[in-house]
């Protein structure tokens, strides 16, 4: 799984070893990786460090993953980054960087592992992280809603290609959630967002990695294609 090495990666991480299976920890922060891979457990998670934002690197990747421990049965999508700012501020460098995370490396990775599950004729669950700004945008975030809106209809549309080879893919939407990412946002921007919440609380990253854990469980045999968000009702979108 990717984005493994803070917030809501590492608690998907450290919940699916929980559940039993073993990680292998994605991401270019190799110090948050080695935590990871500490709060987990060494025989239970392996870390492997990697720029999604480089086509070259993600092959390299699936190789080394294959190579360590096999087709996965799982695949989680969870690296992404955000720059909170107006649009009329952002620059070109800032949207090439968030479509190159966001959206293409997750689409390049799901390729890549597809094409290694698809010929040795297995199954894979395969669970994107997207974001409730991808469903109804969100100031300060256009881009990045952007990014996260078409992995939304990525993650659909892979799910209708996929069904005859009894591929799921599904989607999980976090709501503002407290992690270090988050905490980057200004204080008043922060307790906004907490009284706009009907449950007038962030979501802990443990409640979204419930919903991932969900979907790549055998209770989601007969579910794809959908999107879920945790947002505590801040988002109710049909």
């Amino acid at each position: 799984m990717t984005g493994a090495a803070s917030g809501i990666g590492r608690a998907i991480a450290v919940g699916l070893a929980g559940s039993g299976a073993t990680v292998a920890a994605v991401d270019r922060d190799a110090d948050g990786l080695a935590a990871t891979v500490e709060a987990i457990g060494g025989e239970r998670s392996r870390a492997h460090q990697a720029d999604l934002g480089d086509k070259d690197a993600i092959l390299a990747l699936r190789d080394e993953v294959v190579a360590a421990h096999g087709v996965p049965d799982v695949i989680v999508n969870a690296a992404g980054f955000d720059r909170v700012e107006p649009f009329m501020q952002n620059d070109d460098a800032l949207w090439e960087a968030l479509a190159q995370v966001n959206f293409l490396g997750p689409v390049r990775l799901t390729h890549a592992f597809l094409e290694s599950i698809l010929a040795a004729e297995r199954t894979v669950k395969i669970v994107n992280i997207a974001s409730d700004a991808g469903r109804v945008g969100s100031m300060g975030e256009t881009v990045y809603a952007g990014t996260k809106g078409g992995l939304i209809a990525f993650t659909k549309s892979l799910a209708r290609e996929m069904a005859r080879h009894r591929i799921t893919v599904n989607c999980v939407c976090p709501g503002p959630t407290d992690t270090p990412l988050l905490a980057t946002v200004p204080e008043k921007v922060r307790d906004a967002l907490v009284r706009a919440i009907p449950f007038r609380r962030l979501a802990a990253p443990e409640e979204i990695a419930d919903a991932v854990g969900f979907f790549a469980s055998d209770r989601a045999n007969y579910v794809t294609g959908q999107v879920l968000s945790v947002s505590g009702g801040l988002t109710m979108a049909g």
